[in-house]
């Protein structure tokens, strides 16, 4: 099979990228990014990667221009800027595109202390436990915390209205520390392949979200439901939660057409240099769910840049 043709750009470009705090997966693609872009543009091109939190903040930064290219996670959460919907309302941004994802399977999950006997919504409504939830922090900018609200509101969960308390976080650390710590009866959270849901996974039930909950959230914001195999966490039954999978590449309509092509060429193309880091974990258990598919790296929810369109058309 011949392969799309690889880019070589003439010129020098300075290129602005955003990633998460530093140390995590968004950073490690921006790097792999700038690096083999840099070994294919001008000899005094430059590429910065700005320090962010994956979230709204990623999105509205290179919505903004403040940055040509930013990743954010997970990826079907960023479509509702196309039109300004729930969190992005009142600043649409119709020119967002997408140059590909990188594919990660995640979950976000819901889960309570077994001691507490609750094994569904249903009783947890009948119940009205006093709940230290921990999650991700509500500010409008964390999709966790974004995601956990939104989604325990439309469940008809009242955390303080029945004497619970929310403890929100930026750090998923954090947050699985108060859990192991047993500062936490409930957690709302993803990252699921880390292996601090191993740890705690067996103290706790995990609650199937009601159908009518997920279809109005997909309805309302674009977010779609997945589910969860029997067995991913000690002693768990296969359930139905909100997907959060998969990193996306984000910039504006008005990026250099063959820059957007040599970035996606890139995510396709080279893609080892990025799974290569992530071999030492099972592919299930990893970050990123390698081998990546060149395919699917092009399938996203916000519509592909042209430039990046073109390469992924060209793999047929």
């Amino acid at each position: 099979m011949t392969r799309p043709a690889e880019p070589r750009i003439s010129r020098s470009l300075t290129l602005h990228l955003k990633g998460d705090w530093g140390t995590a997966n968004l950073h490690r693609v921006c790097g792999w990014l700038g690096q083999e872009l840099g070994n294919r543009s001008g000899p005094y091109s430059r590429y910065a990667i700005w320090n962010g939190r994956g979230g709204a903040d990623n999105v509205r930064a290179v919505a903004r221009g403040e940055v040509d290219i930013a990743l954010a996670t997970p990826a079907a959460f960023a479509a509702a800027a196309l039109d300004g919907r729930g969190v992005f309302a009142g600043e649409a941004v119709p020119e967002l595109r997408a140059l590909g994802v990188v594919p990660q399977r995640d979950r976000l999950v819901v889960a309570v202390r077994r001691s507490l006997g609750i094994t569904s919504f249903e009783q947890l409504r009948a119940e009205k436990p006093a709940l230290r939830l921990a999650t991700g922090v509500n500010d409008g900018e964390n999709f966790v915390g974004l995601a956990a609200h939104e989604l325990l509101t439309r469940s008809k969960v009242d955390i303080e209205g029945w004497g619970g308390q929310w403890l929100g976080d930026e750090w998923p650390h954090t947050t699985f520390a108060h859990v192991l710590a047993g500062r936490a009866d409930a957690v709302a959270h993803e990252a699921i392949m880390l292996p601090h849901w191993q740890e705690f996974g067996g103290d706790m039930h995990f609650l199937e979200v009601e159908p009518a909950v997920l279809r109005s959230l997909e309805a309302d914001f674009g977010w779609p439901a997945a589910r969860i195999d029997a067995g991913w966490f000690p002693g768990a039954d296969a359930f139905g939660t909100l997907d959060f999978s998969d990193f996306i590449v984000l910039t504006r309509e008005d990026l250099p057409e063959d820059v957007a092509y040599a970035i996606a060429w890139v995510l396709g193309e080279t893609r080892e240099v990025l799974e290569s880091q992530y071999r030492h974990l099972p592919s299930e258990r990893s970050p990123v769910t390698y081998p990546l598919d060149p395919v699917a790296i092009g399938r996203t929810p916000v519509p592909l840049h042209p430039g990046a369109a073109r390469y992924y058309e060209a793999l047929g």
